[in-house]
């Protein structure tokens, strides 16, 4: 797992996402390398758009959302459950995360 944390680091920081770079990342933080899965996860990543990736994935945002707005309300109203993702949306992201992976 550190290894797709380092890689989206990079992403993050806008620097190549390469078997040195994800290397270099994991070093620095104090773990093992494995230079096979750092291989095997810089293969992998080749033809993703990281950017698309993570917009794709799930965002646990309606959790939050509904502590907020029952304080901020006052009212005895029910309260509203948050609706779990859709069938295509949960496709959609599972398409996003096998993607990365392969």
């Amino acid at each position: 797992m550190e290894y797709v944390y380092a890689a989206l680091m990079l992403h993050k920081l806008e620097k190549e996402v390469n078997e040195a770079n994800v290397a270099s990342v994991v070093k620095a933080t104090g773990a093992e390398v494995n230079e096979a899965q750092v291989k095997a996860l810089v293969a992998s990543l080749a033809d993703v758009n990281i950017e698309d990736a993570i917009k794709a994935a799930p965002v646990a945002v309606a959790a939050a959302a509904a502590p907020a707005a029952d304080a901020a309300g006052g009212d005895d109203k029910k309260e509203k459950k948050a609706e779990p993702p859709s069938e295509k949306q949960e496709e959609a992201a599972m398409e996003g995360l096998s993607s990365l992976f392969g």
